[in-house]
């Protein structure tokens, strides 16, 4: 059985039912198509990107900052919900150092306009990925000349 508000896409969505006094009511669900493909390597199932993506930006964020931001807003907010209550609970975890923990975690305390640039608007660095965890102690308003040059300030 099907209810009105279920359905995703399709033709006559906006239309009114049969006896709603003619009322549209809007779709409840959004319908997002992006292109990947299905690879297997290792004998595993792999998702890749479309061979031409629209966009293609030879100066993009590399792949690993983008993940280490992540991991350590991850780990912010185990910390923040008391799932782990110290940087060692998150080594044992993660099997990393309590330091790495220590030092990767500021990640998480970039200026607002610096995640911006780096993870939205896919920005490329000017400096190492240790050089942007010293930079996170910086105050805000330096943050964004130091991590992409004097330019981005």
């Amino acid at each position: 059985m099907s209810h009105r508000g279920d359905r995703v896409g399709g033709q006559g969505d906006d239309a009114p039912a049969p006896g709603d006094g003619g009322i549209k009511v809007a779709p409840t669900a959004i319908r997002v198509i992006i292109p990947l493909a299905i690879r297997k390597r290792n004998g595993r199932p792999k998702i890749m990107p479309p061979s031409n993506p629209v966009e293609a930006n030879e100066a993009a964020v590399e792949a690993h900052v983008l993940r280490a931001v992540a991991k350590a807003w991850s780990w912010r907010r185990k910390l923040d919900a008391g799932k782990a209550s110290a940087n060692l609970d998150l080594a044992h975890a993660e099997d990393v150092s309590d330091r790495y923990i220590g030092r990767m975690i500021k990640l998480a305390y970039l200026a607002p306009a610096v995640l911006e640039k780096l993870l939205l608007q896919r920005r490329p660095l000017a400096v190492s990925l240790k050089d942007l965890t010293a930079i996170a102690d910086m105050p805000w308003a330096e943050q964004g000349a130091a991590a992409f040059g004097p330019s981005e300030a």
